[in-house]
C-alpha cells in the first residue's frame, strides 16, 4: 500500500470509528428515551382505567407493546401509536438550526435518533381497513447529548422546541405523552365531503374485512388549517 493509499485507510478508519461511535451514543440516548415513553405510557393508561371506572365501564384504554421499537395506546376509539426508527438522521443543510451557535459549534450535534407518534382510528386496526388514513401528530428528535425537540401539531409544536439547551427528563416525557391524548381525542372524526365518497366500487362493497371498505380518515377532503 502506496503512502497516499495509507493515508487514506486511515482517514477510514478514524472517520468509521467517530461516526460509529457517535450513532451508538445518539442510538443509547434514543432507546432510553424511548423506553421512559413506555413505561410513563403505561402508567397513564393504568391511572385513566381506574378513573375512568368511576364514570363509565364501557370506555376502552389499553396499552400494548407492539415489538422493542413500538407501543401504542387505545383509548376510546383512538390509537396512539409510538414507534422509534432505528437509523440516525442529520438535519437538512437549510434547516434553520444549522444558523445557530449551537451547531455551528459542534456539526455533530445535528444528528439525531427520531420518536414518531401516530393517530389512527382504532377500528382502522381492529377490522384491518388497509386504506384507511392515519397521522403524524408528532416526532421527537434526539441527538448525542440528549438534547431534543418536538415537531408537531398545536402544543406537541410549541412547547418543546429549545433544542439548543433543553434536555430529556421524565417531566418532558410525560408532557409529550399527555398533549399526544389530547391532542388525537380532540381531533375529531369529520365526514368528507360528499363528491369524495359518491361512487364506490363493487369490490369494495363486497369487501369481507369490515362491511363497506371506503378509506376512512379523520380528514379525508380537509384541510389540517383548523390547527396548524
Amino acid at each position: 500500500m502506496g503512502e497516499k493509499e495509507q493515508k487514506n485507510f486511515i482517514k477510514i478508519v478514524e472517520t468509521v470509528k467517530n461516526k460509529a461511535s457517535l450513532k451508538q451514543n445518539i442510538y443509547r440516548n434514543t432507546i432510553d428515551a424511548f423506553t421512559h415513553f413506555k413505561v410513563l405510557s403505561k402508567k397513564v393508561v393504568e391511572d385513566l382505567v381506574k378513573e375512568a371506572s368511576q364514570f363509565d365501564d364501557g370506555v376502552n384504554i389499553t396499552f400494548q407493546e407492539k415489538g422493542s421499537f413500538e407501543f401504542q395506546l387505545k383509548i376510546g376509539g383512538d390509537i396512539i401509536l409510538f414507534q422509534m426508527h432505528t437509523n440516525v438522521f442529520d438535519f437538512d443543510r437549510s434547516n434553520p438550526l444549522w444558523k445557530t451557535s449551537y451547531l455551528k459549534e459542534d456539526a455533530n450535534r445535528s444528528f439525531c435518533g427520531i420518536i414518531n407518534v401516530y393517530n389512527f382510528l382504532s377500528d382502522s386496526l381492529k377490522y384491518n381497513r388497509y386504506d384507511d388514513s392515519g397521522y403524524l401528530i408528532g416526532r421527537i428528535f434526539i441527538n448525542k447529548e440528549n438534547h431534543f425537540f418536538v415537531e408537531g401539531k398545536r402544543q406537541l409544536n410549541f412547547i418543546h422546541n429549545d433544542f439548543i439547551s433543553q434536555e430529556m427528563n421524565q417531566k418532558d416525557v410525560l408532557d409529550i405523552i399527555q398533549q399526544a391524548i389530547l391532542y388525537s381525542m380532540d381531533f375529531d372524526l369529520f365526514a368528507p365531503p360528499y363528491r369524495h365518497v359518491q361512487e364506490i366500487s363493487v369490490g369494495q362493497m363486497l369487501s369481507e374485512t369490515s362491511g363497506v371498505s371506503v378509506k376512512t380518515g379523520k380528514r379525508l377532503g380537509f384541510k389540517f388549517s383548523f390547527d396548524d
